[in-house]
């Protein structure tokens, strides 16, 4: 059922191309069944007399005709030829305005979405998708970006150009071409609240496992777009006040956080651990037991429950249970030394 609404959504801008092809080879058809029939001539010279007939070139005809194929020539003049004229116009049209090409283009775009698992969706690529494809790409996250405005796609430069389509985010064909079935999130970040509650509900509809970050604007927006499906809410002009308001209080403090999750741009990272990524060794063990400060050199700073709930700074006697996760915090060399550990383990 996927493969075949993403052939069509692939499709879709083509529709008149196609449209006018299926038209001629339909009329090509009656054509040559209908002199076969009245006239009894083969296969060949009825589609000989069929193309001379639609093209209006005014060659002789193989036969005579009888007065029946007389009628259904006269017949076939008619009908055919707007349809014919349609056809050639359309198909002139799709080559000479650079259709053709950008027929290819979209083709092997979609070829290596097709190919995408687990990647991130963006809608909307005005300044707060701009930073969340920064962060993404900073950490080789696979992104996909949906954005209307043809002016903004022309536009983005190669460092941010995963994969672009330009398109209505709250399509379903958009978010089928862009592998809203096979991502693992989604982030909405469109400046109308009524036009992201919309992509929440069909991104929940369409993947209903998939992870949805919203942004909102307005105050009451949140818990509606909570309830339509998405993960979290985001409001940038609250938490940017919020952010300006804690920078006056405890500048170091806002600096280190930042630095701590920054966008991969210096040497200290925070990574999670999932239960799933322990070997089968390390789990139901304690946090002591895993000895990762000793084995890597990373720190445990937090650990959240099964049921969401966050301890910072745990105790070392903390049991790693199912559906736990484990936050750690060092350098990236440290880190590469704890991905290497875990995969050693596994």
């Amino acid at each position: 059922m996927a493969s075949i609404l993403k052939t069509e959504s692939f499709l879709y801008p083509y529709r008149k191309i196609i449209f006018s092809a299926s038209l001629l080879i339909f009329t090509l058809f009656i054509g040559v069944f209908g002199y076969m029939f009245i006239e009894k001539i083969p296969f060949l010279d009825a589609l000989y007399m069929t193309v001379i007939t639609v093209a209006t070139v005014g060659y002789r005809e193989i036969v005579p005709p009888s007065d029946a194929g007389k009628i259904f020539t006269i017949f076939l003049i008619i009908t055919s030829f707007g349809i014919f004229a349609y056809a050639i116009s359309s198909i002139t049209q799709f080559i000479v305005e650079g259709e053709f090409n950008q027929f290819f283009k979209n083709r092997k775009k979609v070829e290596e979405i097709a190919k995408l698992h687990n990647h991130v969706i963006i809608c909307g690529f005005g300044r707060n998708g701009r930073q969340a494809a920064q962060v993404l790409k900073a950490h080789n996250q696979r992104f996909v970006v949906i954005e209307k405005d043809s002016n903004i796609t022309d536009n983005i430069t190669h460092k941010y150009k995963h994969l672009v389509l330009n398109g209505d985010a709250s399509n379903d064909e958009t978010l089928i071409k862009a592998g809203i079935q096979r991502a693992k999130a989604i982030i909405t970040t469109l400046p109308n609240d009524a036009d992201n509650l919309f992509i929440v509900l069909s991104a929940r509809h369409l993947n209903p496992n998939i992870y949805i970050i919203s942004r909102a604007s307005e105050e009451n927006s949140d818990t509606k777009l909570k309830i339509a499906g998405a993960n979290k809410v985001i409001m940038p002009d609250k938490v940017g006040g919020a952010h300006m308001g804690t920078l006056v209080l405890k500048p170091d403090t806002v600096e280190l956080i930042e630095m701590i999750s920054s966008q991969g741009l210096n040497d200290v990272s925070l990574e999670e651990i999932l239960y799933s990524d322990l070997s089968a060794s390390l789990q139901h063990k304690t946090l002591k037991e895993l000895e990762l400060r000793h084995k890597c050199g990373a720190n445990i700073i937090g650990f959240k429950t099964p049921d969401g709930h966050y301890i910072i700074n745990p105790s070392p006697d903390t049991p790693i249970i199912p559906n736990s996760k484990i936050f750690v915090l060092g350098t990236k060399e440290q880190i590469k030394r704890l991905k290497s550990l875990l995969s050693e383990n596994s």
